[in-house]
């Protein structure tokens, strides 16, 4: 447990690091390809309320503030990343600090929970899936976005993280992120590469 926290702690002062050059960094500039595909999926569902867990910066929250009537929540481990996204969003959203395996919110809260390049560096996947599933309403959906590579290349990232100092814990594939997801009570559709190293899918709870 305490080499999983340690994960977790590395994740957090990478980005507390990071957080004011976030968005022309390497990192940043990985994920913006990503948007539009998520961007497109939240709108198409209407959703009331939307948690978006690791929400870094808070570039997807910024943009959907701007073009619909979503009660928009955000959740990171990083204290700076939560700063500079107080400053992008202002009040537009409510915006908290915290551990994706314990967040603050009641049962069944959330139309839809975003979660896009974090799930990587979680090392306890199924407590924040739990996690999920308790904040999510019973007909809600969730979307993971996150990095992927082929075979090889993720068998020698995978093995690399163990040793990362920005605290990746796993590259999923498609078969590796469904399995886990039925596994926590979650049926998976949807699933696209976004390019040949990001994916996004989505999963509604089981009935």
């Amino acid at each position: 447990m305490n080499n999983k926290n340690n994960f977790k702690n590395k994740s957090k002062i990478n980005f507390n690091n990071q957080a004011d050059i976030y968005d022309i960094s390497g990192d940043g500039k990985f994920v913006a390809p990503m948007y539009a595909e998520i961007i497109n999926r939240i709108v198409s569902l209407k959703p009331k309320k939307l948690l978006d867990v690791g929400c870094g910066t808070g570039n997807i929250l910024m943009k959907l503030s701007k073009n619909t009537n979503i009660e928009l929540s955000g959740l990171d481990i990083s204290e700076k990343m939560i700063e500079v996204a107080r400053r992008n969003i202002g009040t537009k959203a409510e915006l908290k600090v915290g551990d994706s395996e314990f967040m603050p919110w009641k049962n069944k809260t959330f139309d839809v929970i975003l979660c896009n390049a974090s799930f990587h560096h979680y090392p306890n996947p199924e407590k924040v899936l739990m996690e999920m599933r308790r904040l999510l309403k019973s007909s809600g959906t969730l979307i993971i976005g996150d990095p992927t590579a082929p075979l090889f290349i993720r068998q020698v990232l995978n093995l690399l993280c163990k040793n990362s100092s920005g605290g990746d814990y796993r590259i999923y594939n498609k078969n590796a992120i469904k399995k886990l997801l039925n596994k926590y009570g979650f049926n998976t559709f949807d699933f696209k590469k976004i390019n040949y190293k990001s994916f996004v899918i989505n999963a509604n709870i089981k009935k």
